[in-house]
């Protein structure tokens, strides 16, 4: 899930948001302002309900954001990389980079996001309580008992033994200390995840035709999503397995042609397009590389403007590129190349291009994983 928007860093980690944010979070803030709290505290102006719902739906948010930071600390605590952490429609993702490499780390990794939502859940359900006690009965004590119980439902929502959910990982992680299988563990995950999306997809409409509106369509949707992500873990499960022990260099096209980006488009297609077998052309300074054009992108660019159009003008930017080293694993890379527009990557040493990877070379080697892994189950 790609961020619309950054926020900064939090214990070294980007944290960015999706635009699907402010969908959720206007629900949210309007389901409590113009709904709940008139409903359960009549009587106070739209001002205060405003602020009210304003109040809990950030700090609501800041609580998904300390679960998935939670995740990053724990997994750099256990020797994974972070890329970032996103917020989005259906709550947050860290992006890890790596798999945990015992079941004991997954348990960690995994177990510490519901802990921590279960701890602000806690804490504010306590502070409701403590303010009841005491006399104090009001808007803001059904702030803060919207934000324990929300909090709570979160923390047990997230322990499901389900697949994306965290109670997902905890499954697998428990499989895969039963069976010593890592992908064994991580198919049964994401199946136990294809089997709660059904049921909240069937759920979710029956509560939607007995006359739960939106609420059975919600239902439904995230049931909808549960399945969509689970199919996709156990297909990269699969292929993580079929891709165990590659390293980049075992797949990569070595010394691939390159060319100058001061290069016309119409110089491209009329000297090297028909020469070069590749769909992809990295362009170098000093044999460092600043670029990457495709045949997509160039195509895009119109014939009468192609004489005066550089590749550098329709390249991929330097900062845009996947870069990766000859003896990076595989399934290290996937992750990175699948969130590029282009589907390559760079391999490089030193700064100075050796290789690049493509989608086909992928492809090869999954084919060539899963039959090795056919004939040793065959013996």
């Amino acid at each position: 899930m790609r961020a619309s928007f950054r926020l900064g860093r939090i214990v070294g980690v980007p944290v960015g948001v999706n635009w699907s944010v402010l969908v959720i979070f206007a629900l949210i803030w309007w389901g409590l302002s113009a709904n709940l709290f008139p409903a359960s505290y009549p009587g106070r102006s739209v001002v205060a309900y405003f602020l009210a719902g304003l109040a809990a739906a950030v700090v609501f948010f800041l609580g998904l954001l300390a679960h998935e930071v939670s995740h990053a600390v724990v997994a750099k605590r256990n020797g994974l990389g972070v890329e970032g952490i996103t917020l989005w429609l259906f709550g947050g993702v860290a992006e890890l980079r790596g798999e945990a490499r015992t079941p004991g780390a997954e348990l960690r990794i995994a177990g510490v996001g519901p802990l921590v939502s279960l701890i602000i859940g806690a804490f504010f359900g306590v502070v409701a309580m403590v303010l009841s006690l005491a006399g104090v009965h009001g808007l803001w004590l059904g702030a803060m008992a919207w934000l324990g119980g929300i909090n709570l439902l979160l923390a047990l929502f997230n322990i499901l033994p389900a697949a994306p959910l965290d109670g997902g990982r905890l499954l697998r992680a428990a499989v895969w200390k039963a069976t010593g299988d890592r992908t064994r563990a991580s198919v049964v995950a994401a199946r136990a995840g294809w089997i709660l999306g059904v049921v909240l997809i069937g759920l979710g409409l029956w509560r939607f035709l007995t006359g739960a509106g939106v609420g059975g369509l919600w239902l439904a949707l995230i049931g909808w999503f549960l399945i969509g992500a689970a199919t996709m873990e156990e297909r990269q499960a699969r292929v993580g397995s079929a891709l165990r022990g590659v390293r980049v260099a075992d797949v990569m096209t070595p010394q691939p042609q390159t060319a100058s980006g001061e290069l016309t488009v119409a110089d491209f297609v009329d000297n090297y397009l028909f020469a070069y077998r590749h769909t992809a052309l990295p362009l170098t300074e000093d044999g460092r590389p600043v670029g990457l054009v495709t045949l997509d992108r160039v195509r895009g660019v119109p014939s009468d403007q192609r004489g005066s159009t550089t590749l550098e003008a329709v390249a991929c930017r330097a900062d845009d590129l996947v870069l990766a080293s000859p003896d990076e694993q595989l399934t290290d890379l996937l992750p990175r190349l699948n969130e590029c527009a282009d589907g390559r990557a760079l391999v490089v040493v030193e700064g100075r291009l050796v290789g690049i990877v493509s989608p086909s070379d992928i492809s090869r080697a999954v084919q060539r994983g899963h039959l090795r892994d056919q004939v040793t189950a065959a013996r």
